[in-house]
């Protein structure tokens, strides 16, 4: 809802206005410069040990091949070139495995029996080098990684395409690298050597402390000035809307700022705040598993308000908690009486906030809504989202876990959006991952984008999480994510928000 103000034009008050607004202007504008720097260092933070997280898995895997294949080092390749063969097929980011003696190359799962010299001087620490492509595949970025004992020695490869996959999932606004020894790579996959570039906006370094190799982090010049542009128009409109008014125009448009909240304040109390349900199916056979609760706001003037000109303003305001408890007591009433006719178990999608975790409240709503319902027949899912970033405080690591206790699920929604998406994997004992529908529409269109869903696919079925891919509009996408085996599916394809008695109604025939 956009504020308005009305300016009057007094000469007296001319300069007075322009000197008193020049001061929270300037003031406001250097505080903001330096919250946005802030908030950009801690996302870099955030990337950088994400990145090195994914590169030490990647690494566990190839160093596993290795220590399996070390002892089999001096014994005949026509002997063990299978169990070279094998380790590639077993370990998903192994491209290659091979066998040395005394330094020398001579069995390799590619070529079989191979005749190659092998120069540990090459390798960082003795154990990782990172080349810009061998004979094989010039010009490909490869990551090798060596053990040795005495004469014995093994030599597993990682694909370069997994890492560049990596910096481009991870760093999709930010300037990420890694670097090995004296060669670094960049997210478009190229192996360079000398010393990185160091972003010069938020700059991070982090070296993993398990393998010799470091990341590096940050953003490119401007970035400040486009990330507040981008972040905070509503603030800088407040800064000048109070560097124009000053003294008693000032109180008056204080208290005029104080309306929109004193409306959505009122709309609560009428109820006006209503829950919407889009259907999630199974990704198999298209019946209906669920649904996710969407909030709209039934103004009596203005009809239908879409919730993307009021949700983030009462996140802001803090409204959004009782909103919240209001819209799950009136799904628990229109869906509780209908649990023992529900699929069990019927999952009900509620999304929750930072706000909804700074306290225990939560719990109690979650709580009295499973009460609403047969015991069993439901799975109570609270999507996480990423408008505003939710800290691992003790009291949020406690609610997390006493919602586990209750049988609450949790989801990440618009995964691969948000700068905390993978943070969240990490500090949270998640269930769901929601796939963003920006990468669902891209199906069949944009390469680049379906190999970064593909990734995300590939993460869950690792991390045993379920995913939910959200915007399904076309039998093409319902196809693709049918044959990767994404487990729910939601989207205008099997039906639109629907109010309550339409949704049950509609749930009969499902």
């Amino acid at each position: 809802m956009p504020l308005k103000a009305k300016i009057r034009s007094r000469r007296a008050k001319v300069a007075v206005t322009l000197l008193s607004g020049l001061l929270p202007v300037v003031l406001g504008a250097a505080i903001l410069y330096v919250q946005a720097g802030r908030a950009l260092k801690h996302s870099t933070e955030v990337i950088a040990e994400e990145a090195i997280l994914q590169f030490d898995l990647m690494l566990d895997n190839t160093a596993q091949a290795a220590r399996e294949l070390l002892p089999l080092a001096g014994q005949k390749c026509a002997e063990v070139n299978l169990a070279l063969r094998e380790q590639v097929t077993r370990r998903p980011f192994v491209r290659s495995t091979n066998l040395v003696w005394d330094n020398n190359l001579y069995c390799s799962s590619l070529f079989g029996k191979f005749e190659e010299k092998v120069n540990p001087g090459d390798y960082t620490q003795g154990a990782l080098w990172l080349m810009n492509g061998n004979p094989v595949t010039p010009n490909t970025a490869l990551l090798v990684y060596r053990l040795s004992e005495g004469k014995k020695g093994a030599l597993t490869t990682l694909d370069g395409y997994h890492l560049s996959n990596v910096l481009r999932l991870i760093g999709r606004k930010t300037l990420l690298l890694l670097q090995v020894g004296p060669d670094w790579m960049s997210a478009d996959g190229m192996v360079h050597t000398g010393a990185p570039p160091v972003p010069p906006i938020a700059s991070t370094r982090l070296t993993s402390e398990h393998y010799a190799f470091a990341v590096e982090a940050g953003f490119p010049r401007g970035e400040i000035w486009r990330y507040m542009s981008s972040e905070y128009p509503p603030l800088f409109s407040l800064l000048l809307f109070f560097g124009v008014i000053a003294g008693s125009i000032g109180h008056f448009l204080q208290k005029r700022s104080l309306a929109p909240t004193q409306e959505m304040q009122r709309a609560l109390h009428a109820s006006e705040f209503i829950p919407y349900f889009q259907p999630v199916v199974h990704g198999n056979d298209e019946s209906w598993s669920g649904a996710e609760v969407l909030m709209r706001w039934k103004h009596p003037k203005e009809g239908l308000v879409r919730p993307d000109l009021f949700i983030p303003f009462a996140e802001h305001s803090g409204l959004i908690v009782p909103m919240t408890r209001s819209l799950m007591r009136q799904t628990a009433a229109l869906l509780g009486p209908q649990s023992a006719t529900l699929r069990k178990p019927f999952h009900i999608g509620i999304n929750i906030t930072a706000s909804h975790c700074r306290d225990l409240a939560l719990i109690k709503d979650c709580r009295e809504f499973l009460d609403a319902f047969e015991p069993g027949s439901i799975h109570l899912v609270l999507e996480l989202t990423e408008r505003e970033l939710i800290e691992p405080t003790p009291i949020t690591l406690q609610l997390f876990e006493q919602l586990r206790e209750l049988g609450v699920k949790i989801a990440i929604d618009d995964f691969g959006t948000g700068h905390s998406s993978l943070g969240y994997l990490r500090q949270f004992n998640v269930d769901f991952l929601k796939i963003d529908q920006s990468f669902v529409a891209m199906i069949g269109v944009d390469t680049l984008s379906s190999h970064i869903l593909d990734s995300i696919i590939e993460l869950a079925v690792k991390l045993d999480l379920a995913l939910v891919a959200e915007g399904v509009e076309t039998r093409e996408q319902s196809e693709y994510l049918r044959a990767h085996q994404v487990n729910f599916l939601q989207g205008y394809l099997f039906g639109k928000p629907m109010p309550g008695a339409e949704f049950i109604s509609a749930l009969s025939d499902h």
